[in-house]
């Protein structure tokens, strides 16, 4: 008898851990091969784009209202209709001949994702008591925290091995076994339905909230932070977030427990989460753009070399959470964050110019993600239980899709001030070197114009010089010399820039309440 209990139970963690891995391995599975894609749907990447961000958005908006329909319908039926969902939008992305059949494909993923991710952590946690539920909340921490690092190396080598539309076509197999367990193994016909009543007018709110602070984010690059677009979806984002607050301090049954933000262990690690989150896909997104189209690597190559990232979560994550036992959890998140701190210290001061220090580099990063990503969901969950605990996860994971989201707005904005400035400086440069050469006009002029080409490309390619004279062919060796240096910089400076900011999320941790 107590053997089956623990043979199911383990099957259960196993399909609650996959649950987890998938839904947040495809919020960067897609980074790398994003090119590769658009190749062949034959679809710009600011159209593309989409293709993330209408993941993100719903991944985020719907998380919480429909984690609260599906404790009143049964969270075990639920998670295998949000799995079922998964599979249906993974099958549809895949078959995908054009943009919009992606998109529907992913926004489908994206409901499934919603429902799977907090009820998975939420049915983690409760397969075991109290006491003993550092250690499953570790776990089901560390696999999102790996997933979502391992999430731009599978889409690399995918990509490179198999093509893109293996990246959807890998999980079907997976959410067919995880149907089949979840069906010989959860309670379908006997669950406890909460009946309750539904808090419509706070779901609305916060999916209001959430849409359209989500669009704003990942748009404004694009809009421009400044317009009507942009602007209007972050007022409009406070608006309904202040009608949120004020409805659910006074729903009988809201949406989000404010209560919970009275525990002060819990606001601070809603914080760390954010900070976490936004730091780790900072380097996983910004880090392949540089390998692919500066250093000229290809998608797989461009994958090894972030790979120590997910290493060294996978090293280091199981030994802080023995540690989290001995050590302060303040001197943990201090350490995660000068840890981190030091690999963007490192690419902002030289480790771009070499692979072995990238790779370095990046297991820093990782190591210090690896510290605090499973205490800080322990420190978070405390001894929370029943609606509390099913709240709590729903937070915590849209909070984890909002440091994501503030790390594409922040860097990949800052990412394209900085190209362009240093396009225009090394057109600049490139101007001068060939108006030495004294070149008939006509000459003159069309090597600019061909340099100017090459320099607004996305892409950085050294050009054909076989052929080109001697005294020609020099220039143009210092010319794409000097623009590699700058493209470089471009990255260097937002790593740079970042220091202040992660030395300064080391002290959230300094307000965390001490353990009596």
């Amino acid at each position: 008898m107590i053997r089956g209990y623990m043979m199911r139970r383990t099957i259960l963690t196993i399909l609650f851990i996959l649950g987890i891995f998938i839904c947040t391995l495809d919020t960067t599975i897609l980074n790398v091969s994003l090119p590769n894609i658009g190749e062949h749907l034959d679809v710009g990447l600011d159209s593309l784009s989409w293709a993330l961000n209408v993941y993100l958005i719903l991944f985020a908006s719907l998380t919480i209202p429909l984690t609260r329909i599906s404790e009143m319908l049964g969270v075990h039926k639920c998670f295998l209709i949000g799995v079922f969902l998964f599979g249906i939008g993974s099958t549809l992305s895949a078959l995908s001949s054009e943009l919009s059949m992606l998109l529907v494909g992913r926004a489908i993923q994206s409901v499934g994702a919603s429902i799977v991710f907090p009820l998975s952590m939420t049915l983690g946690i409760g397969l075991v008591n109290v006491e003993k539920r550092t250690g499953m909340t570790a776990i089901l921490g560390i696999t999102q925290g790996l997933a979502a690092a391992l999430g731009p190396t599978i889409g690399g080598i995918v990509t490179q091995f198999m093509g893109w539309r293996w990246i959807f076509w890998i999980n079907v197999p997976l959410t067919i076994i995880m149907i089949l367990i979840g069906i010989t193994n959860l309670n379908m016909r006997n669950e406890v339905q909460h009946k309750q009543s539904m808090d419509i007018l706070g779901a609305i709110l916060i999916v209001v909230t959430l849409a359209t602070l989500s669009l704003g984010m990942m748009r404004g690059r694009v809009w421009t932070w400044t317009s009507f677009a942009t602007v209007l979806c972050f007022l409009t984002s406070a608006v309904s977030f202040s009608l949120f607050v004020w409805i659910e301090h006074r729903s009988k049954n809201p949406m989000v427990p404010l209560q919970l933000f009275s525990d002060r262990n819990f606001s601070v690690s809603s914080g760390v989460i954010i900070f976490s989150n936004l730091f780790l896909v900072a380097a996983t997104v910004i880090l392949p753009s540089y390998f692919t189209n500066i250093a000229g690597f290809d998608s797989f190559h461009s994958s090894l070399l972030i790979s120590p990232i997910s290493l060294a979560i996978l090293i280091f994550s199981p030994i802080s959470g023995f540690a989290q036992a001995r050590v302060n959890a303040k001197w943990l998140i201090l350490i995660r964050f000068i840890v981190m701190a030091s690999g963007y210290m490192w690419l902002a001061f030289g480790a771009l110019m070499s692979q072995m220090q990238t790779i370095l580099a990046g297991f820093a990063i990782g190591m210090g993600y690896g510290i605090i990503t499973g205490p800080i969901l322990i420190i978070a969950a405390g001894s929370l239980e029943g609606k509390l605990l099913a709240a709590s996860q729903s937070v915590t994971g849209v909070l984890r899709q909002v440091g994501s989201m503030l790390a594409v707005a922040i860097f990949v904005t800052g990412l394209y001030s900085n190209l362009s400035v240093a396009k225009t400086a090394s057109k600049t440069y490139a101007h001068h070197q060939i108006v030495k050469l004294h070149l008939p006009d006509k000459e003159q002029e069309n090597v600019i114009n061909k340099i100017n080409t090459n320099t607004n490309t996305t892409k950085f390619v050294k050009a054909n010089i076989n052929d080109v004279p001697i005294i020609l062919k020099h220039s143009i060796q210092n010319i794409e010399n000097n623009t590699n240096i700058e493209l470089r910089k471009s990255f260097e400076n937002l790593y740079l820039a970042s220091l202040p900011f992660l030395l300064l999320s080391a002290i959230i941790g300094f307000f965390l309440k001490s353990k009596k």
